[in-house]
């Protein structure tokens, strides 16, 4: 089986909220998203997406995509989207750095390995190791009060873990993670994700202000050396995210004992592939992990739900529905949140179909 085509879509994912915010004043409002589709020789077409969180969250930003895609899927045609290892190798090969650019390709290889075996992509990342994949909310960074009442509003659609966006000034983010902890109940898991937003000297104040909360602290600065010296003030428990992209970041951060929890998003570490890799060694050091990608419509979200429900409960942390955030259906057959959870689809590959409507006449044809 060889790929002989390559083709790019982009597509509008508006907000059923109008806004996603978080911090340093960043939001977005409309996501950009592309969806890659991959075609062989076989007759077989896989589907891949990647979504950046705008372009002030990571070093990526959505055109970057499509340039990146135009550069690379020339040098891809030809090879067997099921040898996994070695496209990878050659992705990385022949244009260095730009994970976030492969990962949409890599996918839908996976894709295409399990329509060709006929097998749901879940089964051949290491099978069915959870039933139900919980949740967790993220709560738009707004006004202290008005982000509590949200909380009630997102425990009615089922969720139990709530994501506040804080990373503003401290004075108000210590007042949004004590209103939003007045508001969880038994079994609920509060995390304030600061998204790189805080200082040293903010974060010490933050963490020993909430020190008697029940409350995980993301992400607090922007560098690893800055976390860690973060991690080491405090006692709560702690999550990196955006310094954790790669083998090499984790396993840095596994020596040092700079983390609790990790959140592995696919794209941002190229796909699906480099994914369960990661994902394999948290689970053998112990690490629970939130399993998500930095956004994305339906099909991100069956590729988070693949990845998840392949991942044992207890390593799972949580998982994000990032479909039921938007307005639009770029794709049938993706997994819809009921009671704060999701699961894989069980046809084979990611079982998903495209809407071609919506997807409109490729930006990219190779």
């Amino acid at each position: 089986m060889k790929i002989t085509a390559i083709r790019a879509y982009q597509v509008d994912l508006p907000l059923k909220e109008g806004r996603y915010s978080w911090s340093n004043g960043n939001f977005v409002e409309v996501f950009d998203a592309t969806v890659v589709e991959v075609e062989t020789d076989a007759g077989i077409t896989g589907y891949g997406e990647c979504c950046p969180l705008g372009s002030a969250y990571l070093p990526a930003y959505a055109l970057g995509v499509r340039s990146g895609l135009a550069e690379l899927a020339p040098k891809v045609i030809g090879f067997d989207p099921r040898d996994l290892g070695t496209l990878n190798r050659h992705m990385d090969a022949v244009l260095r750095g730009h994970p976030y650019v492969k990962a949409a390709i890599d996918v839908a290889c996976w894709d295409i390995l399990g329509k060709a075996t006929g097998l749901p992509v879940y089964q051949l990342l290491g099978g069915k190791a959870q039933d139900d994949i919980k949740l967790y909310r993220a709560i738009s960074q707004v006004e202290p009060a008005a982000m509590a009442a949200n909380v009630a509003t997102y425990r009615a659609e089922g969720y139990t873990k709530f994501q506040l966006k804080v990373g503003a000034d401290a004075d108000s983010d210590i007042a949004r993670i004590r209103l939003c902890a007045g508001e969880m109940r038994p079994g609920d898991v509060l995390v304030a994700d600061a998204n790189t937003g805080w200082t040293m000297h903010e974060a010490a104040r933050v963490v020993n202000a909430v020190r008697d909360v029940d409350v995980y602290i993301e992400q607090p600065c922007p560098t690893y050396e800055e976390c860690l010296i973060t991690r080491r003030r405090t006692s709560l428990p702690f999550v990196l995210d955006e310094v954790i992209g790669s083998v090499g970041d984790l396993t840095r951060g596994l020596a040092d004992g700079a983390m609790d929890v990790i959140n592995l998003k696919i794209s941002k570490v190229g796909g699906l592939t480099k994914a369960r890799l990661m994902r394999d060694l948290c689970v053998c050091a112990g690490i629970p992990m939130t399993i998500e990608d930095t956004w994305g419509g339906d099909i991100v979200t069956a590729t988070i739900a693949h990845l998840a429900q392949s991942t044992p409960e207890e390593f799972c942390f949580s998982a994000t529905d990032f479909n039921s955030y938007g307005t639009v259906d770029i794709a049938t057959g993706a997994p819809k949140r009921v009671n704060g959870m999701m699961h894989a689809p069980d046809t084979p590959g990611l079982g998903i179909t495209p809407i071609m409507d919506t997807l409109g006449d490729p930006v990219l044809t190779v």
